[in-house]
């Protein structure tokens, strides 16, 4: 039933009229949930590599919730906390450890990898005196479920008993039996670098000779000129393991290059790790430089999962344009893979710069 304006007093006529043009002029809309609270804006489904400007050698590990990450960083072990990786640049960031000046271990702190034994925390990493024929490798140890809180103390120097030449620290634990791999020197001089395994008793003593696993055989391997001589070189070494195929992953030729590559050593559950017969290479290489990418030099990796453990991350660092060599301008990146048919990773081609890629799944 409607109404006539025209019968009601005039100051009443003049309020409904003027309630009347703010509802046609301004019409009404059903309030919803999004009225009556603030907004949020939702997080980004998507990121881009790279994701430090500078980042050396980068390292993940996945903890309750968050990624701990780590690089060279030369002076110190600086770890990043995230629960997104993606978001790398706006993580918690501490130097969780400085060394002492005039040590062995006091400088050129290279490949630092953070690695969870029993209850306690430990970061390897290679350091030398000042001069590079000093390098070996330490470890130092923090007891706090939380690698970001607590003290770390160093534990000492993890050598064999050769004592010679080491870098680029990894270590993995199967059946109950831990290993370290690094690259090291066949002999007590430069010219080549190979991948050494071994076995631990604890977290700082190796307890067995170094067998070599691998040295630079195909001519992917041996692009490493450098002014008035030659390096051939394996660096780099990780883990990975597929059902039970076992994996070391490894960068060869010189980081100074631009062929600079991803290889892969295979060996199989139940084998004598320590046996150099146990590895097999495979003769070819598995990421490599792709211009239109802006990934020159791609190499010294790591893994980890999505959040949920359903997806395969691959971390590695890369220089944006060509002649960079080993210096700041590698910067990490990040990918999924996958798994060929026959066992084997497949890492696929560099991502773009740039390109957007979805988050690791949670």
């Amino acid at each position: 039933m409607g109404f006539c304006v025209g019968k009601l007093p005039a100051r009443l006529r003049r309020s409904l009229l003027l309630a009347a043009f703010v509802l046609v002029m301004f019409p009404c809309r059903q309030a919803t949930a999004q009225d009556s609270a603030p907004q949020s804006a939702s997080a980004p489904a998507t990121f881009t590599n790279p994701l430090l400007h500078t980042g050396p050698d980068p390292w993940v590990v996945y903890w309750k919730g968050f990624y701990y990450y780590s690089n060279s960083a030369g002076t110190d072990l600086t770890l990043r906390k995230t629960a997104d990786i993606t978001n790398l640049r706006n993580a918690q960031k501490r130097a969780v450890w400085t060394p002492q000046p005039g040590h062995p271990w006091s400088k050129e702190l290279w490949a630092p990898e953070l690695h969870r034994w029993d209850d306690k925390w430990y970061i390897y990493f290679a350091a030398d005196a000042g001069d590079n024929a000093s390098h070996r490798i330490y470890v130092v140890e923090n007891p706090s479920d939380d690698p970001f809180e607590g003290t770390w103390t160093l534990k000492g120097k993890v050598a064999d008993s050769t004592d010679r030449w080491a870098i680029d620290p990894t270590t993995f634990e199967l059946n109950d039996q831990h290993y370290l791999v690094w690259s090291g020197w066949k002999n007590g001089n430069d010219g080549e670098q190979d991948l050494f395994i071994a076995h631990l008793a604890n977290p700082w003593t190796i307890d067995s000779p170094r067998s070599l696993i691998s040295h630079p055989q195909y001519g992917w391997e041996e692009h490493g000129d450098l002014p008035g001589r030659h390096v051939d070189v394996n660096e780099g070494p990780e883990f990975l393991r597929h059902g039970d195929q076992l994996f070391i992953v490894f960068s060869a030729s010189g980081c100074w290059t631009d062929f600079y590559t991803l290889g892969v050593l295979e060996a199989r559950l139940g084998a004598d790790l320590l046996n150099p017969k146990s590895w097999t290479k495979i003769k070819h290489p598995f990421l490599s430089t792709d211009a239109k990418a802006g990934a020159f030099g791609p190499g010294h990796n790591g893994f980890f999962t999505s959040p949920d453990g359903s997806q395969n991350w691959i971390i590695y660092h890369a220089n944006p344009a060509p002649g960079e060599g080993c210096k700041n301008d590698r910067s990490p990146r990040i990918q999924p893979f996958t798994w060929n048919a026959d066992g084997t990773p497949n890492f696929g081609t560099p991502a773009p710069i740039g390109q957007p890629m979805q988050k690791p799944a949670q």
